[in-house]
């Protein structure tokens, strides 16, 4: 399955609570994500709260799009990615 880098602006920030309220909106996102074949592994955050670079999986660039626009989440850029390990090239 491919791998996306999803950039995203948040121009007041991203705000999830610690809270069941902040765990059900992240679980809302991962149903809606997986009617469209996609898989939100990992974020990335600023300090400030107003950048996100989010690493998916999906069959393609136009499935997250679609994701991210059922979910309400902007999306600035979505670039496939691959993985470079330093570690690879040690024996």
């Amino acid at each position: 399955m491919p791998r996306f880098m999803v950039e995203r602006t948040f121009p007041d920030g991203l705000h999830v609570p610690t809270n069941p309220s902040g765990a059900q909106a992240c679980l809302t996102i991962v149903g809606t994500n997986a009617n469209h074949g996609v898989t939100w592994v990992h974020s990335y955050v600023t300090s400030d709260k107003k950048k996100t670079f989010c690493i998916y999986d999906g069959p393609n660039e136009a499935a997250i799009r679609e994701a991210a626009k059922q979910n309400g989440v902007p999306v600035d850029t979505v670039t496939q990615v691959s993985v470079l390990d330093p570690y690879f090239y040690q024996e």
